[in-house]
């Protein structure tokens, strides 16, 4: 399976964001969406989700059976300042979310074996989100993704202010979901992408570009990224 932009622009007034985007993405692999604060990263998701409306372009699946149109349940989206209903505990919240998509759940499991998935301990299930930290919102937000197997998963910058703990943690459950999606993963911090993602996509003057990380170790490969992202931001 592939997810395809085709001629994506998105202009706001007179600054052109997004400049006449054409890349395809591929199940199975973590893509790091690298580029500097301000390059359109957040745009892009917002306009692939449906946030935002795009100026042109379009996008869509591409199957063995042929091309298909890109549904809302077929996005997963984990924000960079989670969003979940703080009035909720954890475990009214997941149960919620686990009624309403009872028939796009094939494999059923017990609420705390959903939490123990994503090392929620046992004494915070019953806690109110709003008495949640920020790394366990993120961990929520990660588990309904989990659930919902989207087909491709949009990651804005999560784990960007997370401890080392539950940032590695994150980092492994990506790691194990990745074969089922396409995950896209933006974030400004090239080491963290390095670190996680097999392809890195740079968002460079509006467009995509494809860095070759067969080099990735290289000092000419990171001061090639360098150079790029330093370029756009001189725009």
């Amino acid at each position: 399976m592939k997810f395809t932009i085709e001629h994506l622009e998105k202009s706001f007034e007179k600054k052109q964001v997004l400049k006449d985007i054409d890349f395809s993405f591929e199940e199975g692999k973590i893509y790091g969406l690298l580029g500097r604060n301000g390059a359109g990263k957040t745009t892009l998701f917002n306009c692939i989700n449906g946030d935002i409306k795009t100026d042109s372009g379009r996008f869509f699946l591409k199957t063995e059976t042929g091309e298909c149109k890109v549904m809302p349940e077929d996005i997963g989206y984990v924000l960079s300042t989670p969003t979940v209903p703080e009035f909720l505990t954890g475990r009214e919240f997941l149960k919620f979310f686990l009624d309403i998509h009872e028939d796009r759940i094939a494999e059923k499991k017990t609420l705390d074996e959903y939490f123990d998935y994503v090392s929620i301990d046992p004494e915070d299930r019953d806690k109110l989100l709003k008495d949640y930290s920020h790394g366990m919102k993120n961990k929520m937000q990660m588990l309904i993704n989990m659930i919902a197997r989207p087909k491709v998963l949009l990651l804005d910058e999560p784990l960007t202010s997370l401890d080392v703990v539950v940032a590695e943690e994150m980092k492994q459950l990506l790691r194990s979901l990745k074969n089922d999606c396409i995950t896209i993963f933006s974030t400004h911090i090239m080491d963290l992408a390095l670190d996680l993602c097999d392809e890195i996509v740079l968002l460079n003057h509006g467009v995509l570009e494809v860095v070759d990380k067969a080099n990735l170790d290289s000092r000419e490969f990171k001061e090639k990224i360098i150079a790029a992202l330093r370029e756009d931001g001189n725009e």
